[in-house]
């Protein structure tokens, strides 16, 4: 795959590397989304999480990078180990990483930022990072000893459409605080897949195509584009989920499937 950055004015573009992995080209900048490229496999710990499918895009095929974004750091389905090492280099060439407080905690020289803090990265135009709230599970999942904290982004500069990230939240509400917030927001990259580790019985880890449909009529007229939906074995709803949300409920000609590995203008 061949990317190339895109000048600020142009469209923004997405290109899909698996789960939740994404290369988003915004405002001249190309932002690395969750880097996960490890090869099929499993991670023990407190829960064991298997990685199914590998990246359709390999890891030097999405430099060079200006920005990286991570959800959180605790999770290898949001940034396995050769996400980690990428991460690491990137750092060392002094591309900011921007994550929770409680990953820069970890992480030596990642940027943490608190829920509705915001970053100015200069450029031509401008770009301004806000921490949003996201909530990985039902009331309460942020504790550590649970599935910990996690962030979302929204990304704005003039000239350009609002884009909101929302990292691994599951929870509705909390888009609904977002879109309050900020009512231009054009494009949603949301985080489905209804993920189950089998530690909240009754609840996902991340939305579900119907809370995904949910979300969207919250956002007003906002591009959704649907991600960390394929290549983990504790997804439990494929892409498919989404689309059949959103065509039950009249949104289809909002939502934006994208093909593993391929670039598109959104």
């Amino acid at each position: 795959m061949t990317t190339h950055p895109a000048p600020s004015g142009t469209p923004l573009h997405a290109t899909l590397v698996g789960g939740p992995t994404a290369l988003l080209e915004y405002a001249g900048l190309r932002i690395l989304v969750d880097p996960t490229f490890d090869e099929p496999r499993s991670y023990e710990g407190g829960i064991t999480l298997t990685r199914t499918a590998p990246p359709a895009v390999p890891a030097g095929d999405v430099l060079p990078a200006d920005l990286v974004l991570v959800s959180h750091d605790q999770h290898p389905d949001n940034l396995d180990a050769s996400g980690r090492a990428l991460v690491e280099q990137l750092l060392a060439d002094g591309v900011p990483v921007l994550s929770t407080p409680a990953a820069a905690g970890r992480i030596p020289r990642v940027t943490g930022l608190e829920p509705w803090a915001s970053i100015d990265l200069d450029g031509e135009p401008a770009v301004t990072v806000t921490a949003v709230p996201a909530l990985h599970g039902p009331e309460g999942a942020d504790a550590p000893t649970l599935s910990g904290p996690v962030t979302g982004f929204v990304l704005e500069a003039p000239g350009e459409p609002t884009v909101y990230v929302s990292g691994d939240n599951a929870s509705v509400a909390l888009v609904g605080e977002i879109a309050a917030r900020f009512p231009a927001i054009a494009v949603a990259v949301l985080n489905t897949g209804a993920a189950d580790v089998g530690r909240f019985p009754g609840h996902t880890v991340t939305l579900r195509g119907t809370d995904a449909a949910e979300a969207a009529r919250l956002l007003g007229d906002a591009v959704v584009v649907p991600v960390h939906a394929d290549s983990w074995a504790h997804f439990t709803e494929s892409v498919d989920a989404v689309r059949t949300a959103f065509a039950d409920a009249g949104l289809d000609a909002r939502l934006r499937v994208l093909e593993p590995g391929v670039r598109r203008a959104l």
